[in-house]
């Protein structure tokens, strides 16, 4: 017994070391934390989350007359009443994570979570205090456990959490979070067990609370999913269902943008058909219908079902043109404008910067671009620090000294070792200010907390983020044509908007550099026409949230291109596989592939 405690311990320092090894921006191998977990530390580092402090927004009082905390409270009740005395805190919290109630049986652990904000009113959203039970049960959809050290903040290291996200029993959409917390040393494997039992109850007593008009209107919404493989959204004042394909293919603002006018269109048509234009610049035809509820005269909602128009002429049409900021330079999402003006800012000023972003953001692209607008017969050269040898000094003092450029990109800075980056400093200090070459360095967001690199940045008075691509994703729409017009090879090339909402869709970890190879591999394939679904490689029709291994990459390949032969119906994908009908569909929500829409 003591030898297992003994190896629990020995477990626990190593995770805490493991921590603090994070967020000192060193490696961590595989297998030194939970997958998902290093996924929420990643993202807790990316909101800038304070890992030495709490600071959460307080949103103020709630509104406790809801269906939620109605069909919450006695599961709550009943569930309190059997841990009566014991050190376990139970917490329903909103979709966003903002506590609803909290219930605690022992007096030192209540003070605590009072110390750590975890009470009514503050939100325990990931992006406002890091990993922990509640927001990244959220933010993953589904039950979560984090012990001790796991947690991004210190202040929350003697604790453990299960959390589990609710979802409606009709809609299926997240409506808020229950999460079971106790003290660290008192955690056992049944505490996320528990959890979900208890979101599962939560989840039945909302079902009771259900009226018939959202019941008849979730009959009529199952009714149009069996009848097509394509997007369909029911919907009334109070309910709001989606299926997969419509989550996979229109973004947040698109559904709005659908549901506002199927609402104009019903207001007055029992049945209607419309198209409309999309954000992206996709065309779309919606078919409208109203759904009668139970007593003569009432109305229950509405469904709609939305087809993507890929006509031969629709297709084709070029996307419209936006002006670009910076020469060669594209997108007009605000973060990526905020960079782009910064840079130009900063060079107008003379001020040497450092562009800091995931790798394959465009840090390059940008000083390039401001290069071109500002000093377009100026010279430009580029030193990679990543290739730096033995005549690293020499070339220095030639593209700073001997024969000035007037702007130099030294890319990959913080790959230099601790001799070159001495001997840039050295030179760095003849050059001359402010009549000399204009200097960007660019380097891992990481790396500018290095102390190694202390010397070095001290040069660059300003640092500006790059975002990554998932962070401005609406840019495809600008990014691919200019791509695709590069990649051409002599015959004109289009990206259908089918295409174009699957590329949306994909997380780009290898951000544009990733799109840019994509679409290269496209064109090799394809070089005249419409891109289609069926010409981007399979993993463009999946979202799934793991790695895949090399069997499953080829299992998910063969259902992706089966689906595409069969023309999108499971069935027949099924029998070309030789494989069950529940196993496609298994497989499917597994590997979280978007099945064609037509």
């Amino acid at each position: 017994m003591d030898g297992d405690r003994t190896q629990v311990l020995a477990d626990d320092d190593g995770l805490a070391r493991t921590r603090i090894r994070f967020l000192t921006s060193e490696s961590v191998e595989p297998g030194q934390v939970r997958e998902a977990i290093l996924a929420s530390w990643w993202r807790s580092r990316e909101f800038r989350v304070p890992a030495d402090r709490i600071d959460l927004p307080y949103a103020g009082d709630q509104d406790l007359d809801t269906p939620l905390i109605r069909g919450a409270k006695p599961v709550l009740e009943r569930l309190g009443d059997q841990l009566e005395g014991q050190p376990i805190s139970m917490i329903l919290t909103d979709q966003t994570g903002v506590v609803l109630s909290q219930r605690t049986g022992d007096h030192d652990l209540h003070r605590h979570l009072q110390s750590v904000e975890l009470a009514p009113g503050f939100s325990y959203g990931e992006r406002f205090v890091g990993t922990n039970g509640i927001g990244t049960a959220l933010a993953d959809g589904r039950p979560t456990q984090v012990f001790g050290h796991e947690h991004y903040a210190e202040n929350l290291e003697n604790l453990a959490c299960a959390g589990v996200p609710i979802h409606h029993p009709i809609s299926g959409k997240t409506i808020g979070a229950v999460d079971l917390t106790c003290w660290r040393k008192d955690a056992g494997g049944l505490l996320v067990a528990l959890a979900r039992t208890t979101a599962e109850q939560i989840r039945q007593a909302l079902l009771t609370h259900s009226n018939m008009r959202e019941l008849v209107l979730f009959q009529s919404y199952l009714q149009a999913c069996r009848r097509t493989s394509g997007i369909v959204i029911a919907f009334n004042d109070d309910v709001v269902m989606v299926n997969d394909a419509a989550r996979h293919l229109l973004d947040p603002a698109d559904q709005a943008l659908v549901l506002g006018h199927a609402t104009q269109v019903l207001s007055s048509n029992r049945r209607a058909t419309e198209t409309i234009v999309l954000s992206s610049g996709s065309r779309v035809r919606m078919y409208c219908r109203r759904v009668p509820g139970e007593r003569a005269g009432e109305i229950a909602g509405g469904v709609l079902t939305v087809k993507l128009i890929e006509t031969d002429d629709e297709e084709g049409a070029a996307l419209p043109v936006v002006p670009m900021f910076l020469p060669g330079v594209a997108g007009s999402a605000s973060q990526w404008t905020r960079s782009s003006q910064a840079v130009d800012t900063s060079y107008c000023r003379g001020e040497w910067i450092v562009l800091a972003g995931e790798p394959g953001v465009g840090k390059y692209t940008l000083a390039q671009g401001v290069h071109r607008r500002r000093n377009p017969a100026g010279r430009l050269h580029t030193l990679d620090a990543a290739d730096a040898g033995p005549t690293w000094a020499a070339d220095l003092r030639r593209e700073l000294l001997d024969d000035p450029v007037d702007t130099l990109v030294i890319r990959h800075a913080d790959r230099l070792g601790d001799h070159d980056v001495a001997a840039l400093v050295e030179v760095l200090r003849e050059v001359p200010r402010p009549d000399g070459p204009w200097i960007a360095l660019t380097l891992t967001p990481e790396a500018e907390t290095s102390p190694r690199l202390a010397d070095l940045l001290a040069f660059f008075p300003r640092t500006i983020g790059v975002p990554s691509l998932r962070r401005h994703v609406e840019d495809l729409a600008e990014l691919v044509p200019l791509f695709l017009s590069r990649l051409s090879h002599g015959g004109e090339i289009t990206c259908s908007p089918a295409a174009m909402h699957l590329l949306m869709r994909a997380p780009w970890p290898g951000n544009t550099a990733q799109l840019y190879q994509v679409l290269r591999e496209v064109t090799q394939r394809r070089r005249t026409g419409t891109i289609r679904p069926t010409d981007l490689p399979a993993e463009y029709h999946t979202l799934t949230r793991r790695q895949l291994n090399r069997f499953e990459a080829v299992e998910r390949d063969a259902i992706v291109r089966s689906l595409e032969e069969a023309d999108g119906n499971k069935v027949r994908a099924a029998q070309l596989l030789g494989i069950s009908r529940a196993t496609i569909y298994r497989k499917i929500h597994e590997y979280g592939i978007v099945t064609p829409v037509h």
